[in-house]
């Protein structure tokens, strides 16, 4: 079997040129080349100084994350040689070069693997509990199928693309991961958790982004919206409400959530799929259940 083809695709907002510089070189320094690799800077010029293979995309205004991702998405598919995309967050390092070469032994492995997440350390090798895509978080090395995937490093198959459609715009930022590996496990893809594809990244909150509280809430309305059997919807929300009032501390980010909460009732967000019952017990072995 031939070997899939890895593509990169990076999106920046021109704030960490240092570090974006220093992602690509661990790109370039990958056992297993890159055949593509796209830099899209997403409302912003590029900094001066990109390799020369890299290709370029300067958008005229922010798309936000998933706008972005389509925009590289549709520039490595142009090309017409890659198999695998592999996103990657601007200020993250690949530190072991043997990472594309594991992808590929995935990929090549298995034809309906459509989704590899990569796990996220940071600077003195810790995984943050929210960076475990699975509810039993305490250890980041457990590998296997789960449900969803970090959108900071992961690798997506073209063909499951090709089959499911790409990244749901309207959202900008937050849960559009996991509308993505809904989608995939419905039709059958399988979602992988690869501890040892490793991505180092400085630690964050993201609470850091103004729009956190209220996109986290839409979103989470849209996504069940679009995805769940009718009766899931309400369980659902139900569930992340009671979690948010549990956790959240802060009475501004409650207020924003409430807020995001009821646009994302009153705004549709088409196209409505519902997930199949049988994902859904899919999703339930796996030790996920669609309502949480």
């Amino acid at each position: 079997m031939r070997h899939p083809r890895v593509g990169v695709a990076v999106l920046t907002m021109g704030t960490r040129p240092a570090e974006l510089a220093a992602l690509l070189d661990s790109v370039a320094a990958q056992e297993t080349p890159a055949t593509r690799v796209v830099v899209v800077g997403n409302g912003t010029p590029l900094p001066d100084g990109l390799p020369k293979e890299v290709a370029t995309v300067e958008l005229a205004e922010n798309l936000g994350i998933p706008g972005g991702r389509n925009v590289a998405l549709e520039a490595l598919r142009d090309f017409g040689d890659v198999d695998v995309v592999v996103n990657l967050d601007d200020d993250g390092l690949l530190v072991d070069r043997h990472v594309f070469t594991r992808l590929v032994e995935l990929y090549a492995a298995d034809e309906r693997l459509g989704v590899v997440g990569f796990r996220i350390a940071d600077e003195r090798g810790r995984t943050a509990r929210r960076h475990v895509p699975r509810l039993r978080a305490s250890d980041p090395m457990r590998g296997g199928p789960v449900t969803t995937f970090l959108g900071g490093a992961h690798a997506l198959s073209m063909a499951m693309l090709d089959e499911i459609g790409g990244w749901p715009e309207p959202f900008f930022y937050a849960h559009e991961e996991t509308d993505l590996a809904w989608r995939a496990l419905d039709a059958r893809w399988k979602v992988l958790y690869a501890p040892e594809l490793e991505l180092r990244h400085p630690w964050t909150s993201p609470t850091r982004h103004a729009v956190y509280y209220r996109n986290l809430a839409r979103n989470r309305v849209w996504l069940a919206k679009r995805n769940l059997p009718v009766l899931l919807v309400p369980a659902y929300l139900g569930v992340w409400t009671a979690l948010t009032l549990a956790r959240t501390r802060s009475g501004s980010g409650l207020k924003a959530w409430f807020a995001g909460f009821a646009e994302g009732v009153r705004t549709p967000c088409p196209p409505r799929r519902p997930m199949r019952w049988s994902t859904a017990w899919l999703m339930t072995r796996l030790g996920r259940p669609p309502v949480i």
